[in-house]
């Protein structure tokens, strides 16, 4: 990484990440990583998650890298194209985008709102879309053209399920690399 220290935003999906989950074993190794609390776990709304992230933003210091999952990848492409300021995006390194979700599949929370239609923007920042094969939330074909329509790059890791605690990763080194060559890009 470069010299400069990361500091490293969770963004968690639907009912949060569990004790299991990569993303909590991250935050456990590394005090610069640090979770981004939304307003309501269980009844998320775009408007709130979003503005939340761009609070959690303008509270951060410089560079600031995304370690996104599921409704986390959804708010920070909602936030990116629609609620940030130039300033705000200048401080934004990166975005890893793990499971990325459908809003039109059957899985998808009936407690979410306001997430659909995904906007399909470039983003500003380098990416990495990861999917799993099999995930029930998100498609190959879906993630794919949610990549391709970012700008980011796409990895598929095979049948992990939504490549959450119960996926089995651990704290999932293999992420972490790419987390850290998102820093390596600039």
């Amino acid at each position: 990484m470069s010299g400069q220290k990361l500091n490293v935003l969770v963004l968690p999906g639907y009912q949060n990440s569990g004790t299991g989950h990569w993303q909590t074993l991250w935050e456990a190794l590394d005090p610069g990583f640090v979770r981004v609390q939304m307003p309501d776990w269980d009844h998320p709304t775009r408007d709130a998650w979003c503005r939340t992230l761009d609070a959690a933003v303008a509270a951060a210091a410089s560079p600031v890298v995304f370690a996104a999952h599921s409704l986390g990848c959804l708010t920070t492409a909602f936030w990116a194209s629609q609620y940030a300021s130039a300033s705000q995006l200048a401080k934004v390194a990166g975005a890893l985008l793990v499971a990325v979700p459908d809003p039109s599949e059957a899985h998808f929370p009936q407690d979410a709102s306001g997430f659909s239609p995904v906007p399909l923007a470039r983003l500003p920042f380098a990416s990495i879309v990861v999917s799993s094969s099999d995930d029930p939330y998100g498609g190959v074909p879906f993630s794919q053209t949610c990549a391709s329509a970012w700008g980011s790059r796409w990895i598929d890791i095979g049948p992990r399920g939504h490549i959450n605690a119960d996926s089995g990763l651990g704290d999932w080194d293999e992420g972490r690399r790419w987390l850290a060559s998102l820093d390596e890009r600039r």
